[in-house]
């Protein structure tokens, strides 16, 4: 923790010592971890690659033997767990889907654990891909969770004395803290910290913001596009805030550009998932995605499975490196992303350049094919006062159009957004305009997608 200097003090576990400090327990575990992690990232892309398939046959080894269903999937294929010990090899194991997880239920669990793995618990993803799956986690597995979000705020420089505000779909009442709750203040003297539910109002969520004035704001992209916009329209300063931090949704080069000129502060992103935790954090040099490689190996892959190149789009196949109750191996995740290229910061670590989101944002062709939607928006506001948008494509030949507009959209107005946005789509769709008086609705997870396919194909 070669920062710890500058973002704050560490605190000792032992009465009547404070300096030097000395951690006992899960925060000297924890803080031994992050310190094997601040080594790590700077070995070469070849040796990191070569450990990780060191650890994925261990892993192997052990699931073979625990797990039913993963002895199955590698009897299938015709593999040991040593044929994983090369990327080759792996590529040879055929993907896990979510359904595939859903129809095996318990027998894709490990029957055994490690001692030193435990306890287990249990986690339910949120459903947004319409397929929700069960997974269990290991006492390892949030060790790397904790430690990897350590990672992020080292990297980003966040002062942990200051005041943080989270914003989550999983806070149920606002509440506040004198800490920033584990895993800062396992290891820090950390400021004061809120949780505010993501279903809050939004004029009540900026008076508690206002109110608390943070220097690290926890937020969701469709949450920090409203409150950026709300801010920018009423000239609402928060002069304390440095770092805001996005998850959990893809997020726009041009909210990013937004949101960092209204707060006058860095948007910071991570890409994880509640079954696998931290995937990707982004460099605050070059603003890359580097890829939690010790915790995880990840596979960009083309429509016919072979590992995309250098700027070319392809789905995300995950491989769990640590999780010895649930063998999530080669886990088809349904997100898509570019890959990236070596990062000028000197980071080992492997990269992603955008994190694109689901098929379910791929738009359906009338021939049958997928495509990035191009919809336009950098122009709306040359027809029209639009201050967020919304596609659902609802079958083959109709998009429903979901607008908010300062003002209300005239006729003519209407005319010329429909021919820019059919122009820049690529075809004359049957749009439908629907609008909102402030703000579009998020889904059901609190979470909200720019553009969300709802067609099937023939």
């Amino acid at each position: 923790m070669s920062d710890k200097r500058t973002l704050g003090r560490i605190k000792s576990d032992i009465d009547a010592i404070d300096w030097p400090p000395i951690l006992t327990g899960n925060a000297a575990i924890l803080a031994a971890l992050i310190h094997q992690l601040d080594e790590t990232q700077w070995v070469s892309p070849e040796e990191i690659r070569a450990r990780q398939h060191e650890q994925l046959v261990i892993l192997a080894r052990h699931c073979v033997r625990q797990s039913r269903q993963f002895r199955g999937r590698m009897d299938r294929a015709g593999l040991k767990p040593d044929d994983l010990g090369s990327a080759s090899g792996l590529a040879k194991l055929p993907v896990l889907g979510r359904r595939d997880i859903q129809a095996a239920r318990d027998d894709l669990f490990c029957a055994q654990i490690p001692t030193s793995h435990q306890p287990i618990n249990q986690t339910r993803t949120s459903g947004s891909t319409g397929e929700p799956v069960v997974v269990r986690r290991t006492a390892i597995s949030n060790l790397f969770w904790s430690a990897l979000a350590m990672r992020d705020h080292l990297w980003h420089g966040r002062e942990f004395g200051r005041r943080l505000v989270a914003v989550r779909a999983t806070i149920r009442k606002v509440d506040r803290r004198d800490d920033w709750g584990p895993p800062a203040n396992l290891i820090f003297r950390t400021g004061p910290s809120l949780g505010v539910p993501s279903g809050l109002e939004l004029g009540e969520m900026l008076e508690l913001l206002l109110n608390f004035q943070p220097d690290n704001l926890l937020i969701y992209p469709n949450l920090l596009e409203a409150l950026t916009r709300r801010c920018r329209e009423r000239q609402i300063r928060l002069p304390n805030l440095r770092h805001l931090r996005t998850t959990g949704e893809t997020l726009s080069p041009r909210l990013r550009e937004e949101a960092a000129a209204c707060f006058n502060a860095a948007v910071e992103d991570t890409y994880s998932s509640q079954e696998l935790g931290y995937l990707a954090v982004q460099c605050p040099r070059s603003g890359l995605y580097h890829i939690m490689a010790e915790s995880v190996i990840v596979e960009v892959l083309d429509g016919g499975g072979r590992q995309c190149r250098e700027g070319e789009i392809g789905r995300l196949v995950v491989t769990d490196l640590h999780n010895f109750a649930t063998p999530l191996i080669r886990y088809d995740i349904a997100d898509y992303a570019e890959v990236g290229g070596p990062c000028p910061c000197g980071r080992g670590l492997p990269t992603l350049a955008r994190i694109l989101g689901r098929q379910r944002n791929l738009m359906l062709m009338p021939d049958g094919t997928r495509q990035w939607p191009r919809t336009g928006f950098g122009e709306f506001r040359k027809f029209a006062p639009i201050q967020q948008y919304q596609f659902i494509q609802l079958d083959q030949a109709t998009v429903e159009v979901r607008l908010v507009s300062e003002t209300p959209v005239s006729s003519e107005q209407e005319a010329a957004l429909r021919a820019h946005i059919q122009k820049s789509l690529g075809h004359p769709f049957d749009l439908r305009f629907v609008y909102f008086p402030e703000r579009i609705p998020p889904g059901a997870n609190g979470k909200f997608e720019d553009f969300l396919c709802r067609a099937e194909a023939p």
